[in-house]
C-alpha cells in the first residue's frame, strides 16, 4: 500500500466517493507520489511502462526540427521566436530539436528560445541536466507564466491523453457518473452516482449521443488548455501529437461501448484501472472533433490533420534518415536509424495510431 493510496482512502472516508476526475488527477499528478511526478519511478523506455516516439527514434524529433525550420520561414524568419514544449518529460525531444537546429539550421537556432513546461519536478531535473549545454537558451516555465508569444510554436506530444477525465455512463436514458469509493476491505471500487454540476451540459454542448450502458470520458482540461494556448499565442503555430478519433467514432461506435480509459504497467495493459495508484499510467483517446471545434472558435486555422506516419513522411523523415545514415559512424548506428524509421512509418506500426494537428493562429 502506498502513502498516496492511504491518503485517498482517508479522503474518501471523510468526503465520500471521489469523482474519477479527482481520483485520476491525484493518481497521476500528486506532487510527491503521482505517477508523473514520482522521482523513484522509471516511466519511459524499456525499463518503464511505455515508450513515446522521441525515445523510439531520434528521427521523430529530427524530422520535427526540419518542420519547425519551415514554420520559422512561414512567419517571416524573425530574429527572435519561442518554442514551447508542453509536457516535455525527460527532455529527449527537446535535446534532438536543439541539436538538429544548431547543426542544420543555425539561423533558426540562433533565433530560438526554448521553453519547457513540465509539471513533474523530477522530470524537470532530468531535462535540466540533459539540456545544460544550451545554457540560457532553455527556460523552465509553465504556459500560464509566459508573456504572449509573437511569434512562436507550442508543441505537445502525448500530453492531452493524460488529462484527468470524468467517466460517465448512460443508464436508461439518464446520464450517470463513475465515482471511486471503498469496499468493505478498504480497496478502491467503482461507484455510480449523480453527475457533477455542468457535466450533462457538456455532453449536450458537444452533441454526444450515448446508447444505453455506453461508457465515455469527458476531459474538461483539454478545452481549458487550448484556451490558455490561444491566450498566449498571438502569432504562430500549435502542434499536437496524440492518439484519438472523431466524436462520431468515440461516442457513437458499437466498438466503443466501454469507453477508451486504459492503464499501462510495464508495457502491458493493466486489467484493474484502480490498482497500483501512482504506479501505473492512465490514459484516454482524444476527441479530435472537440479539439478542432475549440481551435476554430479561438481564431486558429487547422493547417494539417493527418496520421503521424503520413505527416512525418511529408515533413522529410526519409531525407533525415538518409542524411543521418550517411553521417553514421558504424553499421550498428545505421541499423538503429533504419529500425527507428520502420517503426515510424511502416503499416501496422505505432505511428498509424497517432495523429498530428497543426493549427495556425490567424
Amino acid at each position: 500500500m502506498s502513502a498516496l493510496a492511504d491518503r485517498l482512502r482517508d479522503r474518501i472516508r471523510r468526503e465520500g466517493p471521489l469523482t474519477f476526475y479527482e481520483w485520476m488527477k491525484a493518481a497521476l499528478y500528486d506532487p510527491e507520489q503521482g505517477y508523473y511526478c514520482r522521482a523513484d519511478r522509471e516511466r519511459w523506455g524499456r525499463a518503464g511502462d511505455y515508450r513515446t516516439s522521441p525515445e523510439r527514434s531520434v528521427l521523430f524529433a529530427a524530422t520535427f526540427a526540419r518542420y519547425f525550420a519551415r514554420l520559422h520561414a512561414a512567419v517571416g524568419s524573425p530574429a527572435e521566436w519561442t518554442i514551447v514544449e508542453a509536457g516535455a518529460g525527460g527532455g529527449h525531444f527537446a535535446e534532438t530539436i536543439l541539436i538538429t537546429l544548431q547543426q542544420r539550421f543555425p539561423e533558426v537556432f540562433a533565433a530560438a528560445r526554448y521553453v519547457i513546461d513540465e509539471v513533474s519536478a523530477s522530470s524537470r531535473s532530468q531535462t535540466q541536466a540533459r539540456l545544460a549545454r544550451f545554457g540560457t537558451r532553455v527556460e523552465f516555465k509553465n504556459l500560464q507564466e509566459l508573456q504572449t508569444l509573437n511569434p512562436g510554436i507550442v508543441f505537445a506530444n502525448e500530453l492531452l491523453d493524460a488529462f484527468p477525465v470524468h467517466r460517465v455512463i448512460m443508464r436508461q436514458g439518464e446520464l450517470r457518473e463513475f465515482y471511486v469509493g471503498l469496499n468493505d476491505s478498504g480497496d478502491f471500487e467503482w461507484v455510480i452516482g449523480t453527475p457533477v454540476s455542468g457535466l450533462s451540459e457538456q455532453i449536450g454542448q458537444h452533441d454526444l449521443q450515448l446508447t444505453n450502458d455506453q461508457i465515455a470520458e469527458i476531459s474538461p482540461g483539454i478545452e481549458q488548455w487550448l484556451q490558455l494556448v490561444s491566450s498566449k499565442l498571438v502569432k504562430g503555430f500549435l502542434i499536437i501529437v496524440d492518439y484519438g478519433a472523431e466524436a462520431s467514432e468515440l461516442y457513437s461506435s458499437a466498438e466503443r461501448t466501454k469507453g477508451t480509459l486504459r492503464a499501462f504497467h510495464r508495457h502491458q495493459f493493466a486489467e484493474d484501472m484502480l490498482a497500483r495508484v501512482g504506479e501505473q499510467d492512465l490514459t484516454t483517446s482524444i476527441n479530435w472533433t472537440l479539439v478542432r471545434s475549440v481551435l476554430s472558435k479561438k481564431s486558429f486555422r487547422v493547417v494539417t490533420f493527418d496520421r503521424q506516419d503520413k505527416f512525418l513522411l511529408s515533413a522529410g523523415l526519409l531525407e533525415e534518415l538518409e542524411l543521418r545514415a550517411s553521417e553514421a559512424r558504424s553499421e550498428a548506428e545505421r541499423l538503429s536509424l533504419r529500425t527507428g524509421a520502420r517503426e515510424m512509418i511502416l503499416p501496422g506500426g505505432m505511428a498509424e495510431s497517432f495523429q498530428v494537428v497543426v493549427a495556425e493562429k490567424v
